[in-house]
């Protein structure tokens, strides 16, 4: 049965254990309780009732030691997520240094700024047979290898050839980085609360764009020749610490199962979860997830030895569904664009109005706060209110800023706008803009694509959805200035409006609400064949029924034998 926490307080006769175990609750969104959260007395009855009707009796959970323990593995986990913020947000201040520097021309800038992109696809396709291989843990660790490489050799570039070999490198070494971490953080985080952990690599993203651009301010003072250097070799620092963090954090546990170390997997579950009790329920419910997919695939496909990128190639339905959702969700997020605001800010900033270096600087930094703080909103949000009702506010309002942005610039190439009100309405719609993805599509895509696969599937899922967000952003990237120059920064930004606008239809139409449901349950959203819950009227599937039949199961055990 469902359990009201009203009734929880009174099984508890009002005292003080039921006073305490208020706040646990209020926080909720509805007042339902988890089964994970209650469980029956492991000794109701031996003392023959307890005094007073203790037989029935459920007490709380104490849950902080295991989720600060999956805090600290998420944060840990998406410190390389900073270095792709940090290189998009720090490449927007130093290519206006570099251009005098190494005297490149407009194309030579496109190609540097938007390469970025397209060789970090190589990257995350190679990271997600490399995380199949040698686990989720030790792909993190490559990652900051390889960039660190990357970021050294573009520190110290005599010549433009030069600067693009360690620009290769450190693309490489970002897809890596960023397309394990959610994987990563999805895999060990308890269903409750994983929207918030998976979201953990965007803001760290975020983090990352915003010391770019403080880098950018604070170093644009030192000369042509060694400013834009500094701020390249700033961000090799935090790749450094990943060094510390593999020390820390444990194998995904579903990457341990997988690959038939299930002992080593029931010890990282007993970490990462309240009670051993939870810990075998869990196990048991990765192993049949995982004795199903290949199954599954074995009898559908006859050939047990087909290969993921084969199902993935030649999806089922189920898996086709799956795919629409996470690879729209990926390149839905790009093709707003995103990328192209961060990176050209200065540009948009100028076309407005803006005419000193520094000021254009300083605006960037504004966007960058914007930024982090809406990113730190969807996180306390999203587990919450859910996926898809952020998803709409984000998409809408992304839509509403691309178009008054795009009115306001044409209005002023025109003469029908003044300077100054110009240049607030850019700063204003930015901000919109970027606080609007922040909240919602922007850590959203990373969450939905890491836990709608099935765990055979879900590495190398995510690495092609990432692959084709990195190529929709270098794609951006690469034509902005090009088509700026075609069309009007003005035309331009209405293009991205009218693509925006379709990305709420495809919200409502394509993504399904996976919030408070374990990653073995969500197949079922799609009409897979994952572990079991009810169906309500309604057709759609109610959050936790499973866990709450299980409760059910142990409530009734626990009367049976008092």
């Amino acid at each position: 049965m469902m359990l009201p926490s009203a009734e929880l307080s009174s099984s508890n006769g009002g005292g003080a254990s039921g006073l305490a175990a208020l706040p646990v609750f209020l926080g909720r969104k509805n007042k339902y309780v988890r089964m994970d959260d209650v469980l029956p007395s492991e000794h109701e009855g031996d003392d023959g009732g307890g005094g007073g009707g203790g037989g029935g009796a459920v007490h709380v959970r104490g849950r902080q030691s295991s989720r600060r323990y999956v805090f600290a593995c998420s944060v840990f986990a998406s410190l390389n997520s900073v270095l792709l913020g940090y290189d998009v947000g720090v490449m927007s201040g130093c290519i206006l240094f570099i251009q005098r520097d190494l005297h490149i021309n407009e194309v030579q800038q496109e190609v540097l700024v938007g390469c970025l992109s397209f060789i970090s696809l190589l990257g995350s396709l190679t990271g997600g047979r490399t995380s199949d291989a040698v686990g989720r843990k030790w792909t993190i660790g490559l990652a900051a290898v390889v960039f660190q490489a990357g970021a050294a050799v573009m520190t110290l570039a005599p010549s433009f050839q030069v600067l693009m070999v360690g620009r290769l490198l450190a693309g490489v070494g970002i897809g890596f980085g960023v397309m394990i971490a959610p994987v990563y953080i999805a895999e060990i985080s308890p269903a409750a609360s994983r929207g918030s952990f998976t979201s953990f690599p965007e803001i760290f993203i975020n983090l990352g764009i915003l010391l770019g651009y403080i880098s950018n301010y604070a170093f644009s003072g030192l000369p042509d020749h060694i400013n834009w250097r500094v701020m390249l070799a700033v961000g090799i620092l935090p790749s450094v610490s990943i060094a510390f963090a593999l020390l820390v954090i444990p194998e995904s546990p579903r990457w341990l199962v997988m690959q038939g170390r299930a002992d080593e997997a029931r010890a990282v579950l007993l970490r990462v979860t309240d009670t051993e009790d939870e810990a075998k329920e869990r196990l048991a419910e990765i192993e049949a997830a995982a004795a199903a997919a290949t199954t599954g695939a074995a009898g559908k496909h006859g050939d047990r030895n087909r290969t993921v990128w084969q199902e993935l190639s030649r999806p089922s339905p189920v898996i086709a569904r799956m795919l629409v959702t996470g690879v729209g969700i990926q390149c839905f997020q790009q093709i707003t664009g995103i990328d192209a605001l961060v990176y050209y800010s200065p540009t948009i900033f100028r076309d407005a109005g803006i005419a000193t270096e520094r000021q254009l600087l300083a605006a960037t930094v504004a966007v960058g706060f914007f930024k982090t703080a809406f990113i730190a909103l969807a996180i306390v949000l999203i587990d919450r209110v859910g996926r898809k009702p952020l998803l709409y506010v984000s998409t809408a309002g992304i839509t509403v800023c691309l178009a008054v942005l795009a009115a306001s610039l044409s209005a002023l190439a025109r003469g029908a706008l003044p300077g100054g009100v110009a240049v607030g309405l850019a700063i204003l719609t930015v901000c919109g803009f970027v606080a609007f993805f922040s909240v919602g599509i922007g850590p959203i895509n990373m969450v939905l694509s890491s836990e709608i696969y099935p765990l055979r599937l879900r590495a190398q899922a995510v690495a092609a959805g990432f692959a084709l967000n990195r190529m929709a952003s270098g794609a951006v990237a690469m034509s902005f200035l090009s088509i700026c120059r075609a069309v009007t920064v003005a035309g331009a930004f209405a293009a991205f409006a009218a693509v925006s606008a379709l990305s709420v239809a495809f919200v409502h139409l394509c993504v399904p609400e996976t919030s408070g449901k374990t990653l073995e349950e969500i197949e079922s959203l799609f009409g897979g064949g994952g572990v079991s819950v009810t169906h309500g009227g309604s057709g759609e599937v109610e959050l936790g029924d499973a866990e709450r039949l299980e409760h059910k199961r142990l409530v009734s055990h626990g009367h049976a034998s008092s």
